[in-house]
């Protein structure tokens, strides 16, 4: 399973979570962190910090 899989599933694990257990205007604010924070931080980095990491994910990190 690759990273992106596995960052997607953990999030939905939260985001289902939430829903069951929080009132709902509590789930929308964890939702909109799970998708939020990924966000922010691919938008704090350089450009080219930002080519780096589109280069390493075309080539698979570890390869």
């Amino acid at each position: 399973m690759s990273p992106i899989q596995k960052y997607a599933v953990g999030a939905g694990i939260a985001v289902v979570l939430a829903w069951l257990i929080l009132p709902g205007w509590l789930t929308l604010l964890v939702v909109l962190g799970v998708v939020a924070a990924p966000v922010v931080g691919y938008l704090m980095l350089d450009p080219s910090q930002r080519e780096r990491l589109k280069r390493a994910r075309r080539r698979g990190l570890g390869r």
